[in-house]
């Protein structure tokens, strides 16, 4: 088993310290220590998405992620597969809730249709990453939030900086899309073919 300590670290070091013990040591459980919500949602995603059963348990005001192998790492050939898509991946990194700059309210409007126009994109569209102001896309009150959570039903993957939700204090207040990292939005930029940002 591995423990690690992570309080006190801010994002993405926890998940990023979780991801160096998985591929130096490869050990069949972990248990993380993290001081915030947005660490803890991180960390039990990542252990998640590398094949681990994941439990978050409160300890005092900090959070026990214990993760324990479901299942073996995917190999080089099974990830190359997978990472086969036909279509052309394009990320969109939004860090405003408004277009634009000199009037707000135009602004504002503006973010609005442009959302609301993702959807002729099509199956290109791949990721929508929110960070800074745009998390606030995500809470209720947002004029888009309803299409957000069309086209995550539909199958695009949102993913919202933890950090900036803290930050504004709306991490419990998201009802769509993914909480994230800079190492998920790193690694997104780097798969996509095109990005674009806001």
């Amino acid at each position: 088993m591995k423990q690690i300590d992570a309080r006190g670290l801010a994002c993405p070091a926890p998940v990023l310290q979780t991801k160096s013990a998985l591929e130096s040591e490869n050990p069949d459980t972990v248990e993380v220590l993290v001081d915030n919500k947005a660490a803890m949602q991180n960390v039990e995603r990542f252990l998640g998405s590398r094949g681990f059963a994941v439990t978050v348990r409160e300890q005092g005001d900090d959070f026990l992620v214990t993760g324990a192998r479901e299942s073996a790492p995917a190999t080089a050939a099974e990830s190359s597969a997978a990472a086969k898509d036909e279509r052309t991946k394009i990320m969109i990194l939004c860090a405003t809730d408004r277009l634009g700059f000199g009037d707000d309210a135009l602004g504002l409007k503006l973010m609005v249709n442009y959302i609301r126009t993702l959807k002729e994109m099509g199956r290109d569209l791949w990721r929508l990453v929110l960070v800074n102001n745009g998390v606030k896309m995500t809470v209720e009150g947002s004029a888009v939030l309803d299409d957000l959570k069309r086209y995550e039903k539909d199958g695009l993957t949102i993913l919202v900086c933890g950090t900036c939700l803290d930050h504004f204090g709306l991490l419990d207040q998201k009802q769509v899309g993914q909480t994230t990292n800079m190492l998920d939005i790193v690694t997104a930029m780097q798969l996509a073919d095109k990005v674009i940002t806001l």
